[in-house]
């Protein structure tokens, strides 16, 4: 059996329109905590797998590493020590609440910044000069990371629509209606078209090549959306399993799983969502060991229940699930990929090799939906519905431009009603805004 690994890596816009100012700190901490421990596994175990990165967050990583972006809570991390203010240290504790017990602000400023980073780098055993150094390394080499990992055959990179929408639900939001009967009209395919042809764009300006594949924003699939993707140049997309069983009216059956499908000439793979769970959302409560094992023991199974050519994709994110599992994850990483690939029952695959060489696909008609099956998440409360009214409201006034693209980002309806972080509400204000002063 074939295995098709992907971790989506994925942060929404974090700074004021027309600004470098970021007003909250997690693309930065990211990208030397997670992104660089994932690329120097996979390199250091020679795992070959899938990278999806959001054009959104590599946008602002590059502004980052160019020393554009303006961080408080970096300046805070960067501060002499006995200059630290009452305010550098509020900020420190509440975006990094389990310190709040530091006595004092030097002990919290490091503290901090230690974990800024992975523990791969052993960063309780430098100075805070050499980890503010390395951060600045770190983050200058993580583009050229990919894409040396990429050149040798360790990784494939895809990419997701520009500024992380919901592709079925900027395409026509009558697709969430029957889960939120109060939805204002909303129908601009034009709109997610955009999204997917700025992503390829600024994927080849960095990286020199097309991207083959998408991983769509949440998940979100439709037969108008995969028409759009395929429409913008795209071999393949991917989803979850559950909308192959809605589209297929048919039980749960690994045969039909592990393989990709063919909507409109675009492939799709679906992913196996309880073995890409159990990573995001169960094994840190598990000892590593036990974890791994019980995750091969199921690859086992499956293997015994498919053709040798099937393909298991298992799908999830990249970088949130690690500061659950002890050690930042890494004991459970290395372990599952060195037990995978000394196993003799699979091999590892990236999904554009996979598709040079499988058979043709058999065509789907697709029903809609997300790596949750429904959009109730994007919908189901009062203030995503009015979040929703107020994207429409102002799409109807201005037009389009790249302020209302980036209010369309999923994010904000994630979070609406659901989080007391005002910086989402006022992030989404402030872009709905900057629409409104190109009114028509």
């Amino acid at each position: 059996m074939r295995l098709n690994f992907v971790w989506h890596f994925h942060q929404p816009i974090y700074h004021l329109p027309d600004s470098e100012v970021y007003l909250l700190p997690w693309v930065n901490y990211h990208a030397t905590r997670n992104y660089w421990q994932m690329l120097k596994i996979v390199e250091e175990t020679e795992f070959p797998c899938t990278i999806n990165l959001v054009p959104c967050l590599l946008e602002q990583l590059v502004a980052y590493a160019m020393g554009r972006a303006v961080d408080p809570v970096l300046e805070s991390l960067r501060k002499a020590p006995e200059k630290l203010t009452q305010e550098d240290t509020d900020r420190l504790r509440r975006f990094f609440p389990h310190f709040h017990q530091e006595a004092t602000a030097v002990g919290l400023q490091r503290r901090v910044l230690e974990f800024f980073f992975s523990p791969l780098v052993r960063p309780e055993d430098k100075s805070r000069e050499e980890l503010l150094d390395l951060r600045e390394k770190i983050l200058s080499g993580l583009i050229p990371y990919f894409q040396k990992l990429r050149s040798e055959r360790r990784l494939e990179l895809t990419v997701t629509p520009y500024y992380h929408p919901l592709l079925p639900l900027l395409a026509d939001l009558d697709q969430a209606r029957p889960e939120a009967p109060d939805l204002p009209s909303f129908q601009h395919p034009e709109d997610a078209a955009w999204h997917l042809n700025r992503a390829r764009e600024y994927f080849r300006q960095l990286f020199g090549f097309w991207p083959a594949g998408l991983w769509p924003s949440e998940g979100a699939l439709s037969q108008a959306a995969c028409v759009l993707i395929a429409e913008s140049g795209y071999e393949f997309t991917m989803t979850d399993e559950h909308l192959l069983w809605k589209s297929l009216d048919h039980r749960p059956d690994p045969v039909l799983l592990y393989q990709p499908y063919d909507c409109h000439g675009l492939r799709i793979f679906f992913r196996d969502r309880e073995l890409s769970d159990l990573i995001g959302f169960e094994y840190h409560r598990w000892p590593a060991e036990r974890a791994v094992d019980d995750f091969l023991r199921k690859l086992e199974k499956r293997a015994m229940a498919v053709p040798e050519e099937a393909v298991c994709s298992i799908i999830l994110d990249g970088e949130n699930p690690w500061g659950a599992y002890k050690n930042n994850g890494i004991d459970f990483l290395r372990l599952l990929f060195e037990k995978i690939k000394a196993s003799g029952h699979f091999q590892l695959v990236l999904p554009g090799d996979y598709l040079k060489s499988s058979q043709p696909a058999k065509s789907l008609e697709l029903v809609s939906g997300t790596w949750m099956s429904s959009f109730f998440k994007w919908v189901g409360h009062p203030e995503k519905v009015q979040t929703w009214m107020r994207l429409a409201g102002q799409r109807e006034k201005s037009g389009f431009s790249q302020y209302l693209a980036v209010a369309e980002g999923s994010d904000w309806f994630w979070w609406a009603g659901e989080t007391e972080e005002k910086e989402f509400e006022l992030l989404f204000s402030s872009y709905l805004e900057k629409a409104a002063s190109r009114e028509k």
